[in-house]
């Protein structure tokens, strides 16, 4: 089926209207701190399209209902991939995609599908936060890991996280590798490189945009770092996950 008549006709009553649709990058920030399991933001950025969901997104169906519906099942998609590369189990992420696509289908309000939009959001990061955690006993740890993780974008120091949950810098550092088994710094830097890599798959961000994203001091630092953990340069590793994923986005988006 020939779909360039559809497609210019489209393209051509967006421009007339002045829809611009919200880019791949926004999206991909927000599937971000649902893997980095920071549940307060992902709370305050849902609140802060919830009342205007649709805007920047494609039309999907004249009935509104299945328009968002259609939505839902791309975002769950996509987060559900997203998780897994964060280290969520494949069954765990599936499945779960699976049961909120199921229950949202039994929904008859646009609000209604919001509530479960909401609901699948925050239960992925739940799971993501608590699967950080999993190994760490000690609430300071737990403090510690969860202001790394809402911290990447900065300087993060054994300092000023010691300073944070009130403990002494080297007693911080000596407790964290006796739950972890790994420095604050190389968990710090794990963490980085584990978030860059999304970024690398499921973007089209600059290296020097990742780099201050996550605090780097520079491009060639993070490109560095990037090689001396995965063996090759962040350009080596989109060239071979890049094409991939964003054909499951457009797939998802069909």
């Amino acid at each position: 089926m020939n779909t360039n008549r559809d497609l210019n006709y489209s393209l051509y009553v967006q421009k007339v209207d002045g829809f611009e649709r919200t880019p791949f990058r926004s999206e991909l920030e927000k599937y971000m701190v649902i893997r980095s399991g920071n549940v307060e933001q992902v709370k305050i950025n849902f609140a802060q399209i919830r009342k205007n969901f649709l805007a920047g997104k494609g039309k999907l169906s004249d009935d509104p209902v299945r328009n968002v519906m259609y939505h839902f099942v791309t975002a769950v998609a996509l987060i559900s991939r997203t998780c897994i590369d964060g280290g969520m189990s494949h069954d765990v992420a599936y499945t779960l995609s699976d049961i909120y696509i199921q229950r949202a289908d039994k929904c008859r309000t646009c609000e209604g599908l919001l509530d479960i939009f909401e609901e699948m959001q925050v239960d992925f990061a739940e799971r993501m936060r608590a699967l950080k955690k999993e190994n760490v006993i000690s609430i300071h740890i737990r403090k510690c890991i969860d202001y790394i993780y809402e911290h990447l974008d900065g300087d993060v120091s054994v300092k000023n996280i010691a300073d944070v949950i009130g403990l002494n810098p080297s007693y911080l550092s000596k407790l964290f590798i006796k739950e972890t088994g790994i420095s604050v710094k190389d968990f710090i830097t794990r963490a980085k490189i584990s978030t860059a890599e999304n970024m690398l798959k499921y973007s089209d961000f600059s290296y020097l945009d990742i780099s201050l994203a996550l605090g780097f001091s520079s491009q060639s630092a993070f490109i560095s770092v990037f090689k001396k953990i995965n063996g090759i340069t962040p350009k080596k590793y989109r060239e071979m996950y890049y094409s991939e994923n964003t054909s499951v986005k457009k797939q998802t988006s069909d």
